[in-house]
């Protein structure tokens, strides 16, 4: 009896540890650049990713908070005879340690991809019966961040795949923030809390406002309603995702591009740019870096912003912070609106300090302008935050 106590005492410290590690990433959502959405697999390379780099450094992004950068899909070309991964020696000659090692320089941290099925979603090597191999390779190489795919899944069961690879990381022993990525197939927000730090809610986003014909992938839109109704399941360390951002890829407006930031804002989303960070125009950089909307995504309470009234085609949110609230008014119409409301129809009583984040000025406060009244440009927002006046 006393062995077994012995052994479960140091069972349940190791176990502890392991926990605590994981359980220390990702206190507020992941920040950073993935290469997705604007270089696919043609455009990634070691070149590029320096570039990227650099750009977030001069950019001012990584003084606005942004700090994983992450190689989707692409690196990987094959197996060596020990079955390690091996990179593509064209694109990245100088070997993924000394990219990453690059990249740590700049005080950033070093992201990679793979997927739970024998291949990868372009058909590179998986990870599917080499999680711990490739856990440990990962750990070698300097990886912060790891997103996991879901394609050649062969019909596994997806909270089974995923705890394999947690524990692989564990077992590797270097503090990984681990993105789930298999869609929202599977209701990851009912099992992925004790498993990952952020996981997928849909499909793939498109660079576009509104379209897509899939019921999990598409606009900015689309997307954004998929998130109605999973908000309880977010919080510190545990994100729902919506996907990257596609803000600055080239086919939203400077409004449409506002409101996607600011909304993914108020979900409390990770906030991973999937834009070319050498080549932003000033009004990408000035979305991507408002420091006063990004506070509201990583406000420390970690919770996620819902719709609290839907006045026509002008939905609000709103979202509790530590020192107030966040408050949006999105005008989903494709012509201008005005709004008219009593703060009090919100549920917003008492005295709080009005302070537009757009537009960086204080405006007043919910006593002396009991009503709230904004005129919204198409696909635009006003987003405002409350503080509770002394």
């Amino acid at each position: 009896m006393k062995n077994f106590l012995s052994f479960l005492f140091i069972f349940l410290i190791i176990n502890g540890i392991q926990a605590q590690k994981f359980n220390n990433l990702a206190l507020t959502p992941p920040m950073g650049w993935n290469s997705w959405n604007y270089f696919q697999c043609k455009g990634i390379n070691e070149k590029v990713i320096k570039e990227i780099a650099d750009a977030m450094v001069s950019s001012g992004m990584k003084d606005a908070g942004y700090e994983y950068i992450v190689i989707d899909d692409c690196w990987q070309v094959a197996r060596d005879e020990n079955g390690n991964i091996v990179a593509d020696s064209v694109k990245f000659p100088s070997g993924i340690k000394v990219l990453a090692d690059y990249i740590h320089s700049k005080g950033l941290k070093f992201g990679i991809y793979s997927d739970a099925g024998t291949h990868t979603c372009a058909g590179r090597p998986g990870s599917r019966g080499y999680q711990y191999q490739d856990a440990k390779q990962y750990a070698k190489l300097g990886v912060d961040y790891l997103k996991y795919d879901w394609c050649y899944n062969e019909g596994q069961k997806a909270e089974a795949a995923y705890k394999t690879m947690r524990d692989a990381l564990y077992a590797a022993g270097r503090p990984i923030v681990f993105s789930i990525c298999e869609w929202g197939t599977n209701k990851p927000w009912e099992w992925a809390p004790s498993i990952g730090h952020l996981w997928r809610t849909t499909g793939d986003i498109y660079h576009c406002w509104d379209c897509g014909s899939s019921k999990t992938s598409g606009g900015i839109v689309k997307i954004l309603d998929l998130q109605e109704g999973l908000e309880k399941y977010a919080g510190p360390g545990h994100w729902n995702d919506p996907d990257m951002l596609e803000v600055g890829n080239g086919k939203l407006t400077e409004a449409e591009n506002r409101a996607h930031f600011s909304l993914w804002c108020m979900l409390a989303a990770p906030l991973m740019a999937g834009n070319d960070l050498r080549d932003m125009d000033k009004q990408t950089r000035k979305i991507l870096t408002n420091k006063e909307v990004i506070a509201i995504d990583q406000d420390e309470w970690g919770i996620q912003g819902k719709v609290i009234k839907k006045a026509g085609l002008i939905h609000i949110w709103e979202k509790d912070l530590h020192d107030g609230k966040a408050v949006c008014f999105f005008n989903r119409a494709d012509k201008e609106q005005t709004i008219t409301i009593p703060w009090k129809e919100l549920g917003i009583e008492g005295n709080y300090d009005i302070r537009d984040l757009w537009h960086h000025k204080n405006s007043g406060n919910t006593l002396k302008g009991p009503l709230a009244e904004y005129t919204i440009g198409p696909h635009d927002v006003v987003v405002l935050k409350l503080k509770r006046s002394m």
